[in-house]
């Protein structure tokens, strides 16, 4: 087949990517791991890199023809160190549960206890959940939040590493709204002697912008995603002190991963590079303008808040109040054009399926240009959904607002397929 032949459209994947496109661009995304790359990253994420096998690290490959991938390698990672302040940084893995697990096999064996933040208290699976590669490997301890203020019992943390000897501590959390003190995580990895590490996925682009503490200089790994508030491609990173490199290098290949996905490497640079400009910093700080503002009135019409409200991108709802599950909330905010997710509530009964929680993010929209007064909008699209879940015609009815209110509001206007 020549390349002119590959040039015949596919008409039935054609179908589904601009069907795709629709979606995103006539619905409000509020999933808080979910954004929306640049047109810049989405063109370097689908380059020719995506030809190349660079299996190895920079001037260390298995394969020939790699001058060109080097250089995009160092780049990329020159990029975060400048970004992250970190000693050493692999931006080869796949997403942040491989670079979890990299960093898990370059300093834990098999049987190892790991204490991480319990997974209905806002922890991530990687972090112990039995249903993980991590909960399945490791003998996994948990410590959660405080049932009075829903926020990390600092307490209990040290209280848990001292009984149980941890090898590694994970900080970090896919559901938890507010700032993390990464000093008292280090206070107590330091008591055991225990190894530190930051999932900080869900709030790198906040570091990145000095919004949030940076936990670089408190753990001896850091890994994340590169997507979610950072705004880049699908996939992850680790950050981690230099003594720590080479096992790390290790893990990632060929621990766990054959050759790195160069164009989407290429797509981090690209995601990268806009961190690093003055822009970049008022876009965080309008993130978390928006999710307190949605925040406020989604406390002014009677839902209750975990936590109280959000320092973050991330606001976490518990429904148990208003007789409504976190799946029925879901599908019914679905049917009226907004997108989000299921999560289960600190000290939540209903199980992973069901839930009593909705999570809600800011990053996207506000990528989309939404400022403060337009989410007062979208809280009224949101409460009016719940108000009505049950009620498939006025569902229908928000829905033809919410498309009518996101066309002022364009996503890749000049994008077709």
């Amino acid at each position: 087949m020549s390349l002119k032949d590959d040039l015949r459209p596919d008409l039935q994947l054609t179908a589904i990517l601009r069907q795709e496109l629709k979606r995103q661009r006539s619905k409000l995304e509020m999933i808080a791991s979910e954004n929306f790359v640049s047109e810049s990253v989405l063109r370097f994420g689908r380059s020719v890199f995506t030809n190349k096998y660079s299996e190895g690290y920079p001037s260390n490959r298995y394969y020939g023809g790699c001058e060109h991938a080097d250089e995009l390698e160092l780049l990329c990672q020159a990029r975060a160190r400048k970004i992250f302040g970190c000693e050493h940084v692999n931006v080869q893995p796949h997403c942040g549960s491989s670079a979890n697990m990299a960093a898990y096999f370059a300093v834990l064996n098999v049987g190892d206890v790991i204490l991480g933040m319990d997974l209905s208290h806002g922890g991530h699976l990687t972090h112990g959940a039995s249903v993980s590669f991590s909960g399945k490997l490791y003998k996994t301890e948990f410590y959660g939040v405080s049932e009075d203020t829903e926020l990390i019992d600092y307490d209990e943390l040290m209280a848990k590493a001292e009984a149980t000897r941890p090898k590694l501590i994970i900080a970090g959390a896919s559901a938890y709204p507010r700032i993390i003190d990464f000093d008292k995580f280090r206070a107590a990895a330091d008591r055991v002697k225990a190894y530190l590490l930051v999932d900080m996925a869900h709030f790198a682009g906040l570091v990145a912008a000095g919004l949030f503490p940076s936990p670089v200089p408190k753990a001896d790994i850091v890994t994340t995603t590169t997507h979610k508030t950072l705004r880049g491609p699908r996939g992850g990173m680790i950050l981690c002190r230099k003594p720590l490199a080479k096992a790390i290098d290790d893990q990632v290949f060929p621990g766990i991963q054959g050759g790195p996905l160069m164009h989407i490497v290429a797509a981090k640079a690209a995601a990268l590079g806009e961190a690093l400009e003055p822009e970049f910093i008022d876009y965080q700080r309008q993130i978390v303008k928006n999710a307190q503002r949605l925040a406020s009135h989604l406390a002014d019409a009677g839902y209750r808040l975990v936590s109280g409200g959000t320092d973050t991108h991330l606001i976490l709802v518990d429904l148990r109040s208003k007789n409504l599950t976190g799946v029925a909330a879901e599908k019914a905010l679905d049917k009226a054009g907004v997108t989000a997710n299921k999560n289960a509530v600190p000290f939540d009964r209903q199980s992973y399926a069901i839930t009593s929680g909705l999570r809600l993010g800011s990053a996207a929209l506000t990528t989309r240009g939404l400022l403060e007064k337009d989410m007062d909008l979208v809280a009224e699209f949101i409460v009016a959904a719940l108000s009505h879940h049950d009620d498939d015609n006025q569902l229908n009815k928000i829905r033809l607002r919410v498309e009518e209110f996101t066309q002022g509001f364009p996503l890749y206007p000049g994008l077709d397929f």
